[in-house]
Order: C-alpha cells, then structure tokens, then sequence
C-alpha cells in the first residue's frame, strides 16, 4: 500500500496475466448481450479493424462518463447491482459502478483492466451527501488499463452535468496518461485528494469494497446494507 495514488508503479503483465485481465468475471460480465450492445453503440462510427487500443479506450471513456448518469442515492450494491450488465439496465451509479463498467468494456475489446480503490477527500461534496459519508473523506473506485506499453488509471466517472453543477471542468482522457480528478475546480478552490491507495484487483473484491462502504460510510447504506440511502439526488443539491 502507498501513501499517494501515483507513487507505484505496477509492472508490465505477463502474456498469461494479459489474456486472463481481458475475460469476462462475475462482475466484469462483457459477455453479457447488454454490455456487447453498449460497446457496439459507444463505438458506432469507430473502425474496429483500423483503430488502436488508444482510440478504442478513449471512445468507451465518453460513453461511460457520459451515457452513465452519475448519482449517488438509491445505488445498488448487492453482487447483481455492481455486474457491468445491470449497471447499464440500471443507467445510473457513483464511481464504483462506473469503473466496473469501463473495465468491463475495455476488457470487451481486448484491453487488460483492471478494478483500482483508494481513500480521497473530495471537498465538492454536497452537505447533505456529507453527513451520509461522515465528513469529506470517500472509498473511491477507479479503474486501470494497459495501453501501449503503460497501466494508466482512468476516472470515467463525473459526467457533464454534474460538473457544470458542480464548477469542475470534465475531466477528460486521452489514452495516453492518467486520467484523475483534477485537484481544483473550475473556480481555483481545491476539489479532490487522494489520501490512501488500496491497489488493483482483477474482479470486484466484493467484502473489501462492501467491508470498507461499511466501516468508513455506515449512514449511507439502506437498512439491508446492500444499497446507499434514497431519497435524494447529487444534482439538485448543487449549491
């Protein structure tokens, strides 16, 4: 475990890990007929014969980001709520849905992903979100992919609305270097820090991630624990 999530730098895979971090999981399901027909409409218009993983990575980004509403109220997080096929039946969810998502769709057309978590503080929160969480600090999932040569970590989270509601400027991703929230928004004032980085993993560790929702965020889980609170939306309680 590091202190920062930019001081480790894994190692290039294997040609066994990179056939293994291309198949499809119980969570990263992209041999589910859903996430075939979301990949299928995100690449519309792209040669998948010419293009290279870059292009391909990038066009899936924007489609995640963007074709995923962003909301952090009523998220499923039970096994079948964060598979990569019911997050798209769904249309919605917070990062840890939204990274599975990516990965899957990147695994989809051959480029290894993985699953990334840290610990960050996110200073844009909304009061009312704050005091479901705790404070500002947040278990944040991400993902990583291997693009020419280098894992690059890739936040497809946020999408447009939200950060015009919110000051920040989307955050974009060129396939080419890492791709993490920006550090302040759009008005100068600090927006996010990453506090502690918990790793890569091939597939959802599903206790880890529930185990950490439970520990650090309990007030936001619903009574059965296996979803956050509902009731609420992100966007309308933008200051």
């Amino acid at each position: 475990m590091t202190d920062t999530l930019t001081e480790a730098v894994p190692a290039p895979p294997t040609a066994k890990e990179l056939d293994r971090l291309t198949a499809a999981t119980d969570f990263l399901d992209h041999d589910h007929e859903t996430v075939r027909a979301f990949v299928d409409k995100a690449l519309q218009g792209v040669d998948r014969a010419t293009a290279t993983p870059v292009e391909l990575a990038v066009a899936l980004y924007y489609a995640v980001r963007d074709g995923i509403h962003y909301e952090v109220y009523g998220a499923d997080l039970s096994p079948q709520g964060l598979k990569a096929s019911s997050i798209i039946t769904g249309g919605k969810g917070f990062c840890l849905h939204k990274s599975v998502l990516y990965a899957a769709a990147c695994r989809s057309v051959g480029i290894p992903a993985r699953l990334h978590y840290s610990d960050v503080r996110n200073h844009l929160a909304s009061d009312r979100l704050r005091s479901y969480i705790g404070g500002d600090v947040f278990f944040h999932g991400l993902a990583t992919v291997y693009l020419d040569g280098q894992w690059l970590k890739v936040t497809p989270v946020f999408n447009k609305l939200l950060c015009r509601l919110y000051g920040m400027t989307p955050l974009e991703f060129d396939g080419r270097s890492d791709s993490l929230y920006h550090p302040f928004d759009a008005q100068g004032r600090q927006s996010m820090e990453f506090l502690t980085d918990h790793g890569d993993f091939d597939d959802v560790p599903y206790e880890f991630v529930m185990g950490n929702m439970r520990r650090k965020h309990p007030k936001f889980l619903d009574a059965e624990g296996t979803g956050t609170v509902s009731g609420g939306s992100l966007a309308d309680e933008a200051s």
